[in-house]
C-alpha cells in the first residue's frame, strides 16, 4: 500500500547527507572522483573512494527500489493522482493496515538496502586496502 515511502524517506534524508558530506570532504581539499576512480585525499595522502561516493552507492539503491515500488503500486491502483493520493489512507481502517504495512514490510525494506549497502562498503574498503598494501609492497622491493 505505502510500504515505498519509508525508503523514501531514508533515500531523501541520505541524500541531504551525501550533500553535506559533498561539502564537508571539498572543503577539506579532497578531489572529486570521476565516475570509478581512486582519488587522492590530499589532506592525508592516502587513496581511497570518497565517502560521499558511497554514500551516493546507498542513494541509488534507495531511489531505484523506492521509484519501482512506487511504480508497482500505481500499477495496482493503489496509488491515484487525487487526494489521498494513497487509495488505503481514505478510510481509517485501511490507514491503520498501510500504517501498520509501512512499520513492517516498509521499514524491513530500508534496513536490508541498508544493510546490503554497508557490506558493499566493507568489502570496497578491503579491496581498497589490499590494493594499497600490494602497491606499497610494490614500492618496497623496488
Amino acid at each position: 500500500m505505502a510500504c515505498f515511502l519509508v525508503p523514501t524517506a531514508e533515500a531523501v534524508v541520505t541524500t541531504i547527507i551525501t550533500k553535506v558530506v559533498q561539502a564537508k570532504e571539498k572543503k577539506a581539499g579532497i578531489e572529486k572522483a570521476e565516475g570509478l576512480e581512486k582519488v587522492e585525499f590530499s589532506t592525508e595522502g592516502k587513496h581511497g573512494t570518497p565517502f560521499s561516493k558511497k554514500l551516493k552507492w546507498l542513494n541509488s539503491m534507495l531511489w531505484g527500489g523506492s521509484v519501482l515500488l512506487a511504480f508497482e503500486h500505481l500499477w495496482h491502483g493503489e496509488i491515484t493522482p487525487f487526494f489521498p493520493f494513497l487509495t488505503a489512507a481514505a478510510n481509517p481502517e485501511d490507514a491503520a493496515e498501510m500504517l501498520h504495512e509501512m512499520a513492517t514490510s516498509g521499514v524491513a525494506m530500508a534496513v536490508l538496502v541498508t544493510v546490503v549497502w554497508g557490506g558493499i562498503v566493507i568489502v570496497s574498503n578491503v579491496i581498497e586496502k589490499r590494493a594499497a598494501s600490494a602497491g606499497e609492497e610494490a614500492e618496497v622491493r623496488s
